[in-house]
């Protein structure tokens, strides 16, 4: 770990939460094992690895990086979808892995229509096992609307209508089978209703009590949580400022922020410290597990981190170094 010299409480293990009034489901499970299968997507529990270079890396480093993952005892790897094809990516990492839930993080539906998806999504279920879960999400206007303006409109309805596809499709993707990536009251109320729950990015603690309480006691609350491996504030902070610039930009993200009580100053200059310290839960191992028992204990089934480091896309060694802490 760097900066291993420093000892003592860090702002990982100072942020303030809420109780749910809910247990979470699963608890803190063993190790997968190859025989295993999710018979249901709202049994996932855990903690999973959300990372960009098992989309985007080397294919054959991506592969070899989800195996040890796997291995290591983290039960489910997320991805992103900015563009490009994604399900041949849920095919090589299904077929690296023998047990572990593989999700995207989310699918952007402007860039895939619902029938591609379910058909997509019933042949490799059918391949490798009931561990697709197909995170799905709105974006961003500033993204979408750069290759086709005044495409992204009236995002809510458009959520709907993809999960109206999906349903009516001749291979439908069944509720259980799917998450939205669900902000703000109305996505989170679309998630309750018509999928097994939400994977909230970029968000606190208190994000996933409030999460709980909108998605209610059975359904699932999977958020991601961005994390540093180190003691060392300024390295910690630089990571950070580097992960979130392009976030802090972005309304639906600074909307939901203000929300939890952030605001103008917070959002300049990279991000205040205090809005660092909230959204990335750096320290050392026993401080990052314990942000991550945060979020259990405001309600989550499963943490999906998010490692900031400067080893790039596949921080082995920090995903090595948590894993005793995170999995066990």
């Amino acid at each position: 770990m760097r900066g291993r010299g420093r000892r003592g409480a860090t702002p990982s293990d100072l942020v303030v939460t809420r109780q749910a009034g809910t247990a979470p489901i699963g608890g803190w499970p063993g190790r997968v094992t190859g025989s295993t299968r999710m018979a249901d997507m709202r049994d996932v529990s855990g903690t999973g690895i959300w990372s960009a270079g098992l989309r985007y890396g080397d294919p054959a480093e991506a592969a070899e990086a989800a195996a040890e993952l796997e291995e290591l005892g983290y039960t489910a790897l997320w991805f992103p979808d900015v563009g490009g094809e994604v399900f041949g990516v849920v095919e090589r990492l299904m077929a690296a892995t023998k047990a572990a839930t593989i999700a995207t993080g989310i699918l952007n539906l402007w860039m895939h229509s619902a029938q591609e998806t379910a058909e997509a999504h019933a042949r490799l279920t059918a391949a490798h096992g009931d561990r697709f879960l197909l995170g799905i999400g709105v974006s961003h206007a500033a993204l979408i609307d750069a290759r086709e303006a005044g495409r992204y409109n009236r995002p809510l309805a458009a959520m709907a209508s993809f999960l109206d596809g999906l349903d009516t499709a001749p291979t439908p993707v069944a509720p259980s089978k799917r998450v939205l990536a669900a902000l703000g009251p109305k996505m989170l109320e679309l998630a309750r209703t018509r999928t097994a729950g939400a994977h909230p990015y970029n968000v606190t603690p208190e994000h996933t009590a409030l999460a709980r309480e909108a998605i209610g006691p059975s359904g699932l609350v999977v958020p991601e949580q961005a994390v540093a491996l180190t003691t060392d504030a300024d390295l910690a902070r630089t990571l950070g400022r580097d992960h979130l610039a392009h976030y802090l930009v972005l309304p639906n993200y600074t909307n939901n922020l203000r929300r939890l009580g952030f605001d103008d100053a917070d959002f300049a200059a990279g991000g205040s410290d205090r809005l660092i310290d909230a959204l990335v839960g750096w320290g050392n191992e026993s401080a990052i597990e314990s942000r991550v028992r945060q979020h259990r204990d405001a309600g989550a089934n499963h943490v999906c981190i998010q490692v900031l480091s400067p080893d790039g896309l596949f921080p082995r060694r920090d995903w090595r170094e948590l894993a005793p802490a995170l999995t066990s």
